[in-house]
């Protein structure tokens, strides 16, 4: 049988655990997700000819280095968080999370489970889930411009502003506004500079998928 190197992916790192067949463990390892650290996990990766890699989350947050390894030509299957979560608390005895022991839950599963789900990485799916990607990145970073700009004319109009409110309407309230001090000059400042921040974000195309046509 192939090793199993089950894997904790997160954005900036990937906890490893390599086990055999008896779920004896082989070797362990924490490395980045940047190039330099991916090519260190590959060639720890590599001491085991016959391997096939078990990530938590392929749709999730493992996504990214599931289908980097795919590309290479490794194998991937895909453990759900819900399924590794179950075994660690039978390997462990409680639900306490650790990423050397999520990896660990992570590889037992696999072991366990041979006919988990083995992940495609089909183009079309990749670049559709990099567009909603974008678009989920955008939505929040507009809310994240609104609740700011909120936040600061409810320190200069009584009440402040009405919830649902377009860069126009900021923007006018602002205008109409009169500092009292250099506290509320600076607050005028920072808001009338978030609104040109907001009006940049609203300018920009929406990602296009292919339900809208235009694929």
């Amino acid at each position: 049988m192939p090793v199993i190197i089950g894997m904790d992916p997160h954005k900036r790192s990937a906890t490893i655990e390599i086990i055999d067949s008896n779920a004896k463990i082989l070797a362990t390892g924490r490395y980045g997700t940047d190039t330099g650290g991916y090519d260190e996990m590959f060639t720890a990766a590599r001491r085991f000819p016959q391997r096939v890699w078990a990530i938590e989350g392929c749709n999730g947050v493992g996504r990214h280095v599931a289908h980097r390894l795919i590309a290479d030509g490794e194998t991937v299957i895909d453990v759900p968080a819900k399924l590794s979560a179950q075994v660690r608390v039978f390997a462990t005895g409680n639900g306490r999370k650790t990423d050397p022991v999520d990896a660990h839950s992570v590889a037992l599963a696999a072991l366990r489970l041979p006919n988990l789900r083995r992940v495609q990485a089909d183009p079309e799916l990749v670049a559709l889930g990099l567009l909603v990607d974008r678009r989920d990145e955008l939505g929040r970073a507009r809310t994240e411009l609104l609740n700011r700009i909120h936040r600061l004319l409810l320190e200069l109009i009584p009440g402040g502003a009405k919830r649902f409110l377009s860069a126009m309407q900021a923007r006018a309230l602002a205008e109409a506004l009169e500092p009292g001090d250099a506290a509320a000059a600076v607050r005028l400042r920072l808001v009338t500079e978030l609104i040109d921040d907001l009006e940049v974000v609203d300018r920009k195309p929406k990602p296009r998928t292919k339900n809208s046509n235009n694929w």
